[in-house]
């Protein structure tokens, strides 16, 4: 495990777009400048050069450039048209006010605007950006160390990555079967993105409490610890009642303290949960199982759920309901490939907590396997499904032909790790962010390294 002498800085990515507005807000120095800079500026790419066009003043730079703050604690950069939610239903523009260096760098015809920024100002953020900076300190406790060990567990799997010879693969396609799992690998230019990709990181315009930057302080440089190595801890907003293994979500690596827990005080006898046979599927999802992230709890969600996260009302059990134009339409443009009209879809394998990892898609032209849980939610979704811990049942069927598919869910996101929502419960409860923490990732333990 690597060691910190003392607290880190990190890089993430903010906007990559054609052109990008910011505004400096206070004097910035930039190094092989003399001058300060301070006011509104647009960022483009100009024959194959980065151009800053500011008020009173025009810069030209190769590759990249670093703007920083002479106080970056008072002084700050905002950021308009920074997109949050992508390719989510909630999917909006808004604009973002950050702290520390601001770095701009060419990305072929885009300019990418990355914020250098301590970790522990990062976290800050990012608790108050996942969730509301009202939440319990406690569930704030829980998060900022999940956050801090994923971060610093992310920025030790780019170094082995980059260091060793052999390529990181993400998944495989064969005549029959495409899988994919989606990680933040392919981040190159910055250690971590802004958005839920990685985590919500939406500036100091979120810090909107002094509970958020308790929290961080009173877990300042404390990480889950599993198998010797920072644990690469995930969070999801509601498991469904129990939580998923890393490995049918990512890459097939067993990580011992990633793995399915039952979201209760104990494991109800009501269901079987050997969700290999799809008859307990079917019970499971169907089903109202006792869980923490099972409430109704206006005053927890509301401490749980953002604005745009309040558009999701029904998140522990929901349905939808396609017909087979929609499905067969949505299915070629998400997925590029014209199955014809959509005979079946059938639940090939199953993880821990129920969620598919694969499902067989059955068309008039064309049969093929997906996986894993992401790539099935994007392709049977304008967004994302909710979660991939789904049941299928057709109807009005003429002609071996379903004329609508019903699908019934459970839960929202992934699924591994923390269940944002149960451990808010569980706070609610009485429960200490390190009871909450043992919790759901079993035989890991608590450590600090700097």
């Amino acid at each position: 495990m690597t060691s910190y002498e003392k607290e880190p800085y990190i890089s993430v990515g903010i906007l990559s777009d054609k052109k990008i507005r910011f505004e400096l807000y206070g004097e910035y120095k930039s190094f092989g400048f003399k001058q300060l800079f301070s006011g509104r500026y647009e960022a483009e790419i100009i024959n194959n050069r980065i151009i800053c066009t500011g008020d009173n003043d025009k810069i030209e730079i190769s590759d990249e450039i670093i703007f920083e703050p002479q106080d970056p604690e008072s002084e700050s950069f905002l950021i308009r048209d920074v997109v949050i939610g992508v390719k989510f239903h909630w999917e909006r523009r808004e604009k973002q006010r950050f702290i520390y260096s601001l770095k701009l760098i060419k990305d072929n015809e885009n300019v990418v605007a990355v914020n250098i920024i301590p970790i522990e100002n990062y976290l800050m953020s990012v608790i108050s950006s996942e969730m509301s900076a009202k939440c319990s300190l406690q569930m704030l406790k829980a998060t900022a160390v999940v956050s801090r060990s994923w971060l610093l567990a992310q920025i030790e799997k780019s170094k082995t990555i980059k260091t060793t010879a052999k390529k990181y693969e993400s998944g495989y396609i064969t005549e029959d079967e495409i899988v994919r799992w989606y990680d933040r690998e392919d981040h190159k230019l910055f250690d971590v993105c802004a958005d839920d990709h990685c985590q919500r990181y939406q500036g100091v315009t979120k810090v909107t409490t002094d509970s958020a930057q308790k929290a961080v302080d009173e877990t300042r440089g404390i990480v889950l610890i599993s198998e010797e190595k920072i644990l690469d801890a995930r969070f999801s907003k509601a498991c469904g009642g129990i939580s998923e293994s890393f490995e049918n979500v990512w890459e097939p690596e067993i990580h011992k303290s990633l793995t399915a827990v039952f979201d209760y005080k104990y494991e109800t006898d009501a269901f079987d949960t050997d969700f290999s046979k799809e008859t307990n599927a079917i019970k499971w999802i169907k089903g109202n199982p006792p869980g923490f992230c099972n409430t109704t709890d206006i005053k927890i969600l509301n401490q749980i759920l953002l604005d745009y996260d309040q558009e999701t009302k029904d998140f522990y059990r929901w349905k939808i309901v396609y017909t087979q134009d929609q499905i067969s339409e949505l299915v070629k443009r998400k997925s590029g490939i014209d199955f014809g009209l959509i005979k079946n879809l059938i639940p090939v394998e199953r993880g821990k907590s129920s969620r598919l990892i694969k499902l067989r898609i059955e068309g008039e032209k064309k049969t093929m396997t997906i996986g894993k849980e992401l790539e099935i939610r994007r392709i049977l979704s304008e967004t994302h499904l909710y979660s991939s811990a789904i049941v299928i049942e057709k109807s009005e069927i003429k002609d071996d032909i379903p004329g609508k598919f019903i699908i019934y869910g459970a839960g929202w996101g992934h699924g591994v790790g923390l269940c944002q929502i149960g451990a808010a419960v569980m706070a609610e409860q009485g429960y200490f962010f390190d009871e909450i923490l043992i919790h759901y990732f079993r035989d890991a333990h608590l450590k600090k390294i700097y």
